[in-house]
């Protein structure tokens, strides 16, 4: 039985991902399952630390949206004003108003932190950190 402790190195890491994977049958209510529950805990918060999740560009949420709902530009204009207009936001000529953010929040469900963010801004983050590929899974830069 490996001795739950705080993740500090990858080495750590990997030694605990390789106990989950040998805890991952445990019964619910065994000494096993409340040992695989604090090792979960241990993983998320290095992997949180480690590797943080940015939020999806606001563009990017918009699409990712249309295509959950089948929604089509003119479905959008509701939300961001004319036809003209709906293109401008989608092809990153315009920027979302406080109104559109409204509209869009609560009419679609997308979470008001991920509109108010600047289009581009986490990309350009993954980038320069040197980290990850853009959602078409091209590399950055």
């Amino acid at each position: 039985m490996m001795k739950p402790r705080v993740i500090k190195t990858e080495a750590d890491y990997e030694r605990t991902l390789a106990r989950i994977e040998a805890l991952m049958d445990a019964a619910p209510g065994t000494p096993e399952m409340d040992e695989l529950e604090v090792f979960s805990v241990l993983v998320e918060k290095y992997e949180d630390e480690r590797y943080p999740v940015d939020m999806p560009d606001p563009i990017a949420a918009i699409r990712f949206r249309m295509e959950q709902q089948g929604l089509t530009h003119a479905d959008l204009e509701g939300y961001l004003g004319s036809q003209a207009r709906v293109s401008e936001v989608l092809n990153g000529k315009r920027a979302l108003s406080k109104e559109m953010i409204r509209r869009l929040h609560s009419g679609l469900g997308i979470p008001a932190e991920v509109l108010l963010q600047e289009p581009g801004r986490a990309r350009r983050a993954r980038i320069s950190a040197g980290r990850g590929h853009d959602a078409d899974g091209q590399g950055g830069g």
